[in-house]
């Protein structure tokens, strides 16, 4: 089907990959795999025909359909989703218009008898042929079956896509990839916008396609649910199995023990030889048989054992002060939007030095109370932090803020302060920004690099609470066990919201489960709460409850496309932040009038300032509830 033959692409003057050869086949489900900045979505581009390479050969079979999801899409604005869906059947839309025009100049016309119309009612019959052939009577229902099984409700089909964030976009653009009759499927990072009913949902489309799929997931799982094959490109070559990724580690592992136990048996065979040859040399009589072991050697493959790219980033959290031992509490915490409520009466008390995971369905309000913890967003009830709480927070689209036009460098040295910014070099180097890395610029690095880059950031600030959502979207598996080791050592509080097992294991010492709008608190890690829940693992969970179905919500996905709902957020940011301030304000007046009444109150204008402030809240209260209310027609 497609075959690649001695490919060479450099970047920078240094190999991404060198002389590498494989071939896709029908049934071939590839999970390709290696470290942020391998080469993975590089690959992705070069088969799809967008990127070129250096040296080498692309050989593919007559009329191959390639379908490419990217990490970045772009929409044409105004279309419903079901419009944008049907965009997959490129031909069967042709043949529509066609049979359309045909229909319309036949039904205007009464010269039955001319030669014209009947060449008009034969293409109408020929045209109806093509259009059945290619499922012109069944596109409609497909399209339907496939947006549902993406996580679409019957009532989204016909909302603008401008209405949607960007992750319910990339699943739209992932349905039209699935809708279409490729031969090759290339899919980037497929599950990073897709709930666990949808992932699962996908799993089994995939194990189900006949064509040759190519997969770059940082998902353990999902690789090991669908994949039959794994290519992981490593220091500029390429290592292939016919196993899925878990069994891969496995067997490659063994190949490696292998070829050091043969390369360490050669080395003494040469070892020997060489001896054997100082000593002949020193006889005539030997000449002969030194010069016949010398051509032995030369005539000798030495045995080289695979190289393993072990380069990882070095992290550590270190925990600003000592807070109290009450770190957060809230009360009858509750969060909605218009009639949509989210969070009801909650209840939370976090101590100091825990390591708390919030687990459940999304939509469910795990990301919300984050929010509301670091106080990203209004709410109603009492929610209040312990004494010396310094907050580092990592969103789950963090990497998504950074700027793109920036190099590494200036991004890290624009957040640091005085204190730490002659440390900015240092921090990069940690994070394997090193040398000529620190100049790139954002907008080039992976997802996984943008990832690490953000963390970077978050190194600059103080802190002893540390808030992190979705943190391993886009790492690479080593990163992964890196950012989970340097978290078990972090001696501060740890808030994770997560639906990673994997990662989650023997990280947290207490679970909350968001359900119905409420949360249940497990004392004991995520393997207990599983045993108390009866299943084996998140994705069960997340299944029994079929009733809780995940909406498509507006989030603060940053897509440049995303115009209306990145306006509307940004405007609610705003105005909260603006309340906020005239809040404290106010506060600080009136502990000002407590405290010395009769001088406060004889200030010019004390009280007209503070009415005006007091105004102003209840304006931009009222003007919240109509943005606030306009964001929630895109939830």
């Amino acid at each position: 089907m497609l075959n690649i033959h001695n490919l060479s692409v450099s970047f920078q003057g240094e190999y991404l990959f060198e002389e590498v050869t494989f071939r896709l086949g029908e049934g071939d489900r590839v999970g390709l795999v290696g470290k942020n900045g391998a080469g993975k979505s590089t690959m992705l581009r070069i088969i799809s025909r967008e990127q070129e390479y250096d040296t080498g050969q692309i050989a593919t079979d007559k009329d191959i359909q390639i379908g490419f999801l990217k990490q970045d899409i772009d929409f044409v604005e105004g279309r419903t989703v079901l419009e944008e869906s049907y965009e997959a059947f490129e031909l069967i839309k042709k043949l529509e218009k066609r049979l359309e025009a045909i229909n319309t100049e036949l039904a205007e016309r009464t010269d039955y008898e001319s030669e014209y119309y009947h060449d008009l009612m034969v293409e109408l019959n020929e045209v109806q042929h093509q259009y059945e052939i290619h499922g012109g009577y069944n596109y409609q229902g497909e399209t339907e079956r496939i947006l549902m099984g993406l996580g679409f409700t019957r009532a989204d089909f016909n909302r603008i896509t401008d209405t949607f964030s960007g992750g319910w976009r990339m699943r739209i653009e992932l349905a039209k990839l699935l809708l279409q009759n490729n031969d090759v499927l290339l899919l980037d990072e497929p599950t990073n916008h897709l709930d666990i009913e949808s992932i699962i949902w996908l799993e089994g489309f995939l194990r189900n396609y006949t064509g040759a799929v190519v997969i770059v997931s940082h998902d353990r799982m999902f690789l090991d649910n669908v994949t039959n094959r794994t290519i992981e490109i490593s220091l500029g070559k390429i290592y292939d199995y016919p196993k899925p990724y878990s069994e891969y580690l496995v067997l490659r592992q063994e190949m490696r023990e292998q070829q050091m136990a043969a390369q360490k048996n050669q080395q003494k065979e040469i070892e020997h030889t060489e001896k054997l040859i100082s000593k002949f040399k020193a006889k005539a009589s030997k000449a002969t048989m030194a010069q016949s072991l010398v051509k032995k050697l030369n005539r000798m493959d030495v045995i080289e054992v695979d190289e393993d790219d072990n380069s990882v980033m070095t992290l550590n959290f270190p925990v600003s002060v000592v807070p109290g031992k009450v770190v957060v509490e809230a009360e009858d915490v509750k969060k909605s939007y218009g009639e949509k409520t989210v969070l009801n009466g909650i209840d939370l008390l976090i101590e100091r030095d825990s390591k708390t995971a919030f687990v459940g369905q999304n939509g469910q309000g795990k990301s919300t109370l984050a929010k509301i913890i670091v106080d990203e967003i209004s709410y109603d009830g009492k929610l209040k932090l312990g004494h010396n709480v310094q907050i580092g927070y990592f969103a789950q689209n963090q990497a998504d803020h950074l700027d793109g036009n920036k190099t590494v460098l200036d991004t890290m040295i624009d957040a640091a302060n005085e204190k730490n910014r002659s440390k900015v070099r240092d921090i990069l180097g940690s994070f394997l920004f090193r040398g000529e890395e620190a100049d790139k610029f954002v907008r080039v690095l992976s997802g996984g690099e943008r990832n690490r880059l953000a963390l970077a950031k978050l190194m600059l600030q103080p802190f002893n609470v540390l808030v992190m959502d979705e943190p391993t979207n886009h790492l690479d598996i080593k990163s992964k066990n890196v950012l989970k080791e340097a978290l078990k050592r972090f001696e501060g509080t740890l808030l994770l919201v997560s639906h990673d097992r994997d990662f989650l294991q023997g990280l947290t010492s207490t679970v909350y489960e968001f359900r119905d709008h409420k949360i249940k608190e497990y004392l004991g890690d995520i393997d207990y709460y599983l045993e108390k829940r009866a299943v084996e693992n998140l994705r069960e969970i997340e299944k029994k409850d079929p009733k809780v179905k995940a909406k498509p919500a507006a989030t603060k996905d940053t897509y440049k496309d995303q115009k209306k709902f990145k306006s509307l957020s940004n405007q609610l940011s705003n105005i909260e932040s603006e309340v906020n301030k005239l809040e404290r304000q106010m506060k600080e007046m009136d502990a000002e009038l407590a405290a010395d009444y009769e001088k406060t109150s004889s200030k010019p204008d004390f009280f007209d300032g503070y009415q005006a402030k007091k105004k102003k809240v209840e304006e931009l209260m009222s003007k919240w509830e109509e943005v606030s209310e306009e964001l929630e027609r895109y939830s």
